[in-house]
């Protein structure tokens, strides 16, 4: 019997994801959406109870008291195969910060092609930190430095990963006395496979110990030097102007959509689109010009950088090139369908994958290399206006949404304090005071098994009204940047009063862009700026925030959940645990309860699965209340606020004068 569709309206919350998905029915076209509904999911794989690892299986644990072939019980494989998902979360954000440490070197050594150190500043401030000298150095001997110093962290034996040390310092200690300060970010993805090859490791909470040395070693390590060498690269972001959705295609430009998730090919392909010469073969092709715009990750780095605007998120890759209106869609690594071949074959648009990584079979492959950078670019967008002649019916839809993206933290610090006396100190006091109830993060994939776009949107405009700080990363950015969420004016009529007061004063939207998924780690920095500040505890565990990922869906997301807990997190995951207990196999419980119990009581923080949305935002509400009330803060009470700053004097301005004046200075006054 096939299963029963969902209607477009169903699937997705999103108007242009609406368009498309109508688009597709009716050219016979599938989608994620509609395999993920043709396709159920195996329950005995989603809740981690097969194990494949060895060739005398596969086993599947259904029944009380079963064991695998070598009498492995149901939490040792749930714990293997939870620790192999977060492995493969690690290896690719830190294969990630790999490269860009090697593009760093390159570009030091004066061997690429294109690329300039855009932040001095940050360059300097990161060497000192790490003891390197820099009183009369030039920028690209101390670049040359840091650069060998980060190589260093993902292959060392011993010692710990250096990047860790920008951790607060009561959370080192803690670290180091529990036993999982990451010794090189490699040597722990390494010591995870062999832990669960056949017959090694089979004690689950020991499997799990390791699990957290490995995140860390990535969120601490490989993921935050991939943002620090992007900023020294690319330019640290700061606020800027941009849009999001499938309506930034334009019809008559030649429109290149960059999709993955590393800068280093696709700020070339920025510089490059903006050459007089790739401007004038485009004119000459018979367009306007060349209309850039990205997916996922890769649209997070050029937004909040260069102001190139996002055609969508994750899910959104394929309806690109349903439009009929994209000639190259250029792709790296990482989030990227294999579907999207088989579906350009019927449009005239063209999929180029460009790292030696990642090949995807019926592609064109253009290799990039970074010493031959804007060559390669350059060869790529007129690969993409060559095709321009080819195009037939075009439908682009008519949605797009302007956004401010670009906090990073060190935005965050100056935003706060000015150039002069940047400082946390009023984020730390809004929190205090009761204006802002607490912090979350929302960061994290979209699932086709989910409403597109709709945990994201609901869950952050529940926690705007309830005062809480929303910072965001990835495609949640994205499918709240589609909502008008990353706008001022936005915190005028969706939030709560007392952080109504300080966007308003501070003239900051009510959900902070922080950037690409791999720059989580600058959340971390921002919750270890808050910690040193003062006044709100002394480690993270003890900060009034949240971390969540409502539609998750990549092993990434499990590694980066795993070190915001090991940072002293909540963090709370949408969808089905990886781990689910069962009512045929209550033993199943273990593992997922020793990740809720077991590491709040060693980490303070706690890693949990929760379906419902409704369940999350009170258990979010409920976390950041507790925490409040640990550190002796008022009770949130939102009647305090929202009679001061902007929103009061325009409600001022509509009176007459003398009660105007009656309303300012009282009675007596007037």
């Amino acid at each position: 019997m096939a299963r029963k569709r969902r209607t477009p309206e169903e699937a997705s919350i999103d108007p242009s994801t609406q368009e498309m998905l109508v688009l597709a029915e009716g050219l016979g076209l599938g989608t994620a959406f509609t395999r993920a509904d043709d396709m159920a999911a195996c329950p005995i794989g989603s809740d981690g109870m097969c194990c494949k690892i060895c060739s005398m299986g596969p086993c599947r644990i259904t029944k009380e008291n079963q064991t695998g072939v070598c009498g492995a019980t149901i939490d040792t494989i749930q714990a293997r195969n939870l620790i192999r998902a977060i492995s493969a979360g690690a290896a690719a954000h830190s294969d990630h910060g790999r490269d860009m440490a090697f593009t760093l070197k390159a570009v030091a050594n004066g061997e690429t092609e294109g690329y300039v150190i855009r932040d001095v500043a940050k360059l300097r401030t990161l060497a000192a930190g790490y003891d390197i000298p820099i009183e009369d150095r030039s920028p690209n001997e101390i670049a040359n430095e840091l650069a060998d110093l980060y190589i260093s962290q993902f292959g060392q034996q011993f010692g710990h990963v250096i990047t860790t040390e920008r951790a607060p310092e009561k959370r080192q200690k803690l670290w180091e006395k529990v036993g999982v300060t990451p010794r090189g970010v490699d040597r722990e993805v390494v010591e995870a496979l062999h832990r669960t090859h056949i017959g090694v490791d089979q004690d689950a909470e020991h499997i799990l110990h390791h699990a957290v040395r490995m995140a860390i070693g990535d969120g601490w390590g490989g993921s935050l030097i991939a943002t620090d060498i992007s900023d020294i690269l690319f330019g640290t972001p700061a606020p800027v102007l941009g849009q999001a959705n499938l309506g930034v295609l334009k019809e008559d430009y030649v429109n290149v959509v960059v999709h993955g998730h590393e800068p280093t090919l696709s700020e070339m392909i920025v510089a490059a689109s903006q050459m007089p010469d790739m401007i004038e073969y485009a004119k000459a092709a018979g367009a306007k010009g060349i209309n850039l715009s990205g997916i996922c990750c890769t649209a997070n780095e050029i937004l909040m950088r260069q102001g190139i605007p996002a055609a969508g998120n994750f899910l959104q890759q394929e309806l690109a090139i349903l439009t009929g209106a994209v000639e190259a869609m250029v792709v790296d690594v990482q989030c990227i369908m294999q579907a999207l071949v088989n579906l350009a074959d019927n449009f005239h648009t063209e999929i180029i994958t460009t790292s030696h990584k990642a090949k995807i079979k019926g592609a064109t492959h253009m290799q990039f290399d970074e010493h031959k950078a804007i060559t390669i670019a350059k060869d790529i967008l007129r690969h993409a206006i060559d095709n321009f002649k080819n195009r037939e019916k075009v439908q682009i839809p008519d949605h797009r949404t302007d956004l401010v993206p670009g906090f990073s933290h060190e935005y965050i610090n100056y935003m706060l304090g000015g150039s002069y006396r940047s400082s946390f100190r009023p984020l730390n006091d809004a929190v205090m005071s009761g204006r802002i109830r607490g912090i979350a993060a929302i960061v994290g994939c979209n699932n086709p098994r989910s409403q597109h776009d709709h945990l994201f949107a609901y869950i952050t405009k529940e926690l705007l009204k309830q005062d809480v700080l929303i910072v965001e990363t990835g495609c949640s950015s994205i499918a709240c940047a589609k909502e008008g969420l990353l706008l001022g004016e936005a915190g005028l009529d969706q939030v709560g009063p007392g952080l109504r007061e300080i966007c308003e004063t501070i003239g900051i939207p009510p959900v902070l862009h922080m950037g690409s998924c791999v720059d989580n780690a600058r959340i971390l920095t921002v919750l270890t700026q808050v910690v040193e500040e003062g006044g709100l505890g002394d480690d993270i565990d003890q900060v009034p925030a949240v971390g969540l990922a409502p539609e998750w869906m990549s092993e990434k997301a499990l590694s980066i959940g795993t070190y915001c807990m090991a940072s002293g997190a909540y963090v709370i995951f949408g969808g089905s645990s990886p781990v689910e207990g069962s009512d045929r196999v209550p033993e199943s419980l273990l593992v997922g309860q020793f990740m809720i119990d077991g590491w709040e009581e060693l980490y303070g923080g706690k890693m949990e699965f929760i379906p419902d949305p409704d369940e999350t935002i009170k258990a979010t509400l409920e976390h950041i209340d507790k925490k409040r009330a640990d550190l002796g803060l008022p009770e949130y009470d939102p009647n305090r606020f929202g009679k001061s700053g902007d929103a009061r004097m325009l409600e001022l301005e509509k009176l007459p004068l003398a009660e105007r004046r009656e309303s300012i200075y009282g009675a007596v006054a007037v």
